[in-house]
């Protein structure tokens, strides 16, 4: 006779003996090792003794401890190092009770390179290159914006370095006065410089200065009859004016600071974060982490931040609308991420606590907007699940379209949508490797497609316990494709995925959509049904990021240059050869001698480019 299994809580106690005061993480896991919660603690026993206790948990808690079937423990040397380690695996493992930040895009940069005549551009990701940065904004079109008018401000230049080494005229930005040509000599290199400190100042915060200045030079200009001086001038200030505007709000007495303002409401959370930077707004961005019913602020916000700065440089000052549990371990980890001191701050008073008002009322703004889409996406699902016979929902729907011209550059796309909309970053392309296919065969694509995400289906969540496997497939295709998906879930052994096929239908209008599914005839739906508009987005963005993926291989591959396949040729050989004879094609018919006589090419290299060419296949 076998015993009864244990209560969660008693398996939970039985662990205690094994525990000391160490800090570190503790992981709960179920009936078939999976991770339900990752916790930190600055004393082991001392925190995993109040989940032995059978009762005063909250509900979620509760379920929590009930579905415990093993506990698994790593010691650090220091508090700070649990509270790292936490994060690390909350983001590796996405436990099942942990709040979760799912939206973890970088946040880009302005750069200003270094270089003789430096270049002013966006840059996103590992700050590797030799210049000055600022940042970070909230997103691309933020940089966008104060780019477009910093350079019709200080007219630098955007051009990579070799198209400006290789420049003999100016180029149309030149001709609409967004740069001052300096890769022609249409401005000395001390003026383009002062250019260029005057936007560093403007970035740095000095704008106000910088302004005074400029208005001094535009009406000295004036006096002198220097109209079209005094003209460039005022559209200078006129730019600065611009970004100004576009960034509102512009605290004078916060020079640097992360305002993190959070909202709880019914199970759902909205976190939104503002940028303060040299005193200006450089924007913001909300985030939707996943949390419980039950989860205090205290708790969202802590995991909140240990998640958001995993990957990101934290201001000197972080206003906060909740504290924290741990503000010292939180407060430490930053400050040895940033290599100076980092302050958390709940303000209660003045500009700072009105900073955070701000951004809990947008929190509290966006949640409401965000629950409102929420609600009628729920009810689109549901209306998919009846017109097309599901068993119920689907909380996860995967799209899929080829793109390609005549058969070249072939491609093949997967979107994915659900309850909170299109999860782009679940979004998948697929290179058509196929080499047996005839150009252009849609039926061969989609199923090289399909085949090869379904072995990875199989391969990463054979037991589909993980969210991987999807409850509808729509194709973009008629009955062929229908036939095609039919075959490749065969042979896969899969039997159970709905799919089903969106024709364009008579005319191949748009509202006259025919959806096929196996052993059934063609079926429509009333043009004006709201299901049909939803699967026609979902079609569309489909087709969109097929096309784009499409163009952006074809762009490559026409921009691609033979001399890039050859080792030891790098960029400034490469301009030296193309410099010598012109084009790459040259290149390629040059004999050994001319290749030697090249600057920068050494006899054994000139041999392997000569080789390249003449000794394939």
């Amino acid at each position: 006779m076998t015993e009864p299994a244990k209560p969660g809580h008693q398996i939970i106690h039985d662990y205690l003996k094994t525990l000391d005061h160490s800090p570190g993480v503790y992981r709960m896991l179920d009936d078939q090792s999976r991770v339900l919660y990752v916790g930190k603690a600055r004393h082991l026993r001392n925190r995993v003794s109040n989940y032995a206790r059978p009762t005063g948990h909250s509900r979620r808690i509760e379920r929590m401890i009930s579905e415990t079937r093993s506990m698994m423990f790593l010691t650090t040397r220091t508090e700070t190092e649990a509270l790292l380690l936490e994060q690390n695996l909350i983001k590796q493992l996405k436990p099942k009770y942990n709040v979760l930040l799912r939206d973890d895009k970088s946040f880009p940069n302005i750069l200003v390179t270094d270089h003789g005549f430096p270049m002013i551009k966006k840059h996103r990701g590992a700050k590797r290159e030799r210049g000055q940065y600022y940042g970070p904004f909230a997103s691309g079109g933020a940089v966008n914006r104060v780019l477009s008018q910093l350079q019709k401000g200080f007219q630098l230049r955007n051009c990579t370095d070799s198209v400006f080494e290789t420049r003999t005229r100016p180029c149309l930005q030149y001709q609409i006065k967004r740069c001052s040509a300096p890769c022609v000599g249409k401005i000395s290199e001390a003026e383009y410089r002062t250019s260029v400190r005057d936007a560093q100042r403007f970035l740095s915060g000095k704008s106000t200065k910088i302004q005074e200045e400029l208005a001094a030079e535009m009406m000295k200009a004036s006096d002198e009859m220097e109209f079209e001086r005094a003209a460039a001038l005022r559209d200078r200030i006129r730019a600065l004016t611009q970004v100004q505007t576009a960034q509102g709000i512009n605290p004078q007495s916060v020079e640097e600071a992360d305002i993190i303002a959070l909202h709880l409401e019914k199970g759902r959370a909205c976190v939104q974060v503002f940028f303060i930077r040299a005193n200006q707004n450089w924007g913001n961005r909300d985030f939707y982490p996943r949390v419980g019913e039950d989860v205090s602020a205290s708790e969202v916000m802590e995991a909140f931040m240990g998640q958001f700065y995993d990957q990101k440089e934290p201001a000197r000052q972080i206003l906060l609308s909740h504290g924290i549990e741990d503000d010292d371990l939180m407060s430490a980890a930053l400050s040895a991420k940033l290599g100076r001191k980092v302050e958390l701050i709940v303000p209660q008073r003045g500009i700072k606590a009105e900073l955070v008002e701000g951004a809990a009322r947008n929190a509290r703004e966006s949640l409401a907007r965000k629950m409102s889409e929420t609600a009628t996406q729920a009810k689109l699902l549901r209306g998919l699940a009846e017109a097309f016979d599901l068993d119920a929902p689907p909380q996860r729907i995967e799209v899929y379209d080829n793109s390609h011209i005549q058969g070249a550059h072939a491609v093949g796309a997967m979107i994915v949508a659900g309850p909170e909309g299109f999860m782009k970053n679940q979004y998948r392309k697929f290179n058509i490797k196929g080499e047996e296919l005839t150009p252009g065969d849609d039926f061969g694509m989609m199923k090289e497609v399909l085949s090869r995400r379904l072995k990875r289906l199989l391969k990463d969540d054979p037991d589909r316990n993980n969210g991987l496997w999807p409850d509808l497939l729509l194709i973009d295709g008629g009955a062929g494709q229908i036939s095609a998906v039919a075959e490749i879930m065969r042979e896969h052994g899969v039997d159970d995925l709905p799919f089903v096929g969106v024709a364009k239908g008579v005319d191949r209008n748009a509202g006259k959509e025919e959806f096929h599914r196996t052993g059934q005839h063609a079926f429509a739906l009333r043009h004006n049904d709201p299901v049909l508009y939803f699967v026609q987005r979902l079609r569309d963005e489909a087709h969109r990021f097929a096309i784009g993926t499409h163009r952006a291989k074809r762009a490559k591959n026409t921009m691609a240059n033979p001399l890039d396949e050859i080792s030891g040729v790098g960029a400034a050989r490469k301009r030296a050869l193309l410099a010598h004879f012109g084009s790459a094609k040259a290149v390629s018919r040059a004999n050994l001698a001319d290749l030697r006589a090249v600057d920068g090419i050494s006899e054994s290299l000139a041999e392997r480019v000569y080789a390249h060419f003449h000794e394939k296949g």
